[in-house]
């Protein structure tokens, strides 16, 4: 079964168009919230986001650190809006729709006095960078799937998911660090899958556990696989074949996207570039574990990162695939 990309990057470029389309002018809740009047209330969000983003992901708030510091705000802001939104579905109790309807409401259509510090500084960011909010909708819609949604039949209806989970977060970042042609938008999706992909991957047996399976079944089907498989965590033959397959799948999906970061703006391309190999060495790991991703979680220690950023920034300046 030889890698290919399937046709799914028109139907994509379409749902980003749309967000680029929505873009308009600031409402007055933005206006009133562009003053700034409460100044120590804004740097206590921002700084909620920062230890949001430290907790929960070392490779982004290592990247993200890469950054000027108002650009670094920012993402860290756009990165906790996220979290809290799949938190919402992941660890919320109750009735997981209606809490993610009323997070939607008061972080996405703000009114007045904002409280929430992650709501805050989000809508901060949103607005400093003339952020479209559709993007923001089309993520809330992707993380909502996760509730009604938990097996894929085919890799398109995969990408379709990664696309609102992933790729919106890529084109959001994309407007914070500025780009330089709209071409940009498709490498942004891009590498939005592809970094999706990389968590799929290095989640397998977590995700079982909660009940989800990300991988396409009918790609299971082809290798002689089965949930039997992934509840007994067997790593044979046929499953270091699968794994070979996705992992090939996802690097020619990175191949394809780092080139458009050459099209964003110079301060953000070395940040931008560390997320994306950083991510990949990911895939690393988990080869160099046989493809056991049942009983741990891939991962890179942070002297490892360290020490590939110098190569890194290399890339960021000279290479462009």
């Amino acid at each position: 079964m030889i890698a290919q990309l399937p046709s799914w990057e028109p139907r994509l470029l379409s749902w980003a168009q749309e967000g680029l389309n929505s873009q308009k002018g600031k409402s007055l809740s933005e206006y009133l919230l562009e003053k700034e009047d409460q100044p120590a209330t804004l740097a206590a969000a921002f700084e909620h986001c920062e230890r949001i983003t430290r907790l929960y992901s070392r490779t982004f708030f290592l990247a993200s650190g890469l950054l000027p510091q108002e650009k670094r705000q920012a993402v860290r802001a756009l990165y906790a809006f996220c979290r809290t939104t799949d938190d919402l579905v992941d660890r919320q109790q109750g009735n997981s729709l209606k809490h993610l309807a009323e997070w939607e409401r008061s972080v996405l259509n703000p009114s007045g006095e904002i409280k929430n510090k992650v709501a805050l500084a989000w809508n901060t960011a949103r607005m400093r960078f003339q952020i479209p909010r559709r993007y923001a909708e089309q993520m809330v819609e992707g993380v909502k799937r996760d509730i009604t949604q938990c097996r894929y039949e085919t890799f398109d209806d995969l990408v379709t998911y990664c696309y609102g989970v992933a790729s919106t977060v890529g084109l959001m970042s994309m407007h914070i660090i500025g780009f330089n042609k709209v071409e940009a938008v498709l490498y942004a999706i891009r590498l939005g899958i592809a970094l999706q992909l990389t968590n799929i991957l290095r989640d397998i047996g977590e995700d079982w556990r909660k009940g989800r399976l990300y991988l396409p079944q009918e790609e299971l089907d082809h290798f002689k696989l089965g949930e039997g498989d992934i509840a007994a965590g067997n790593v044979n033959d046929r499953w270091r074949s699968f794994m070979r397959f996705q992992i090939e799948r996802n690097r020619l999906i990175y191949r394809q996207a780092i080139p458009g970061i050459r099209l964003l703006h110079a301060d953000g391309r070395f940040a931008i570039h560390a997320a994306a190999r950083l991510y990949q060495a990911i895939l690393e790991d988990i080869e160099r574990h046989d493809y056991n991703v049942f009983d741990r979680r891939a991962y890179v220690s942070t002297m490892k990162k360290i020490i590939r950023l110098p190569g890194i920034w290399v890339g960021s300046l000279y290479r462009t695939s």
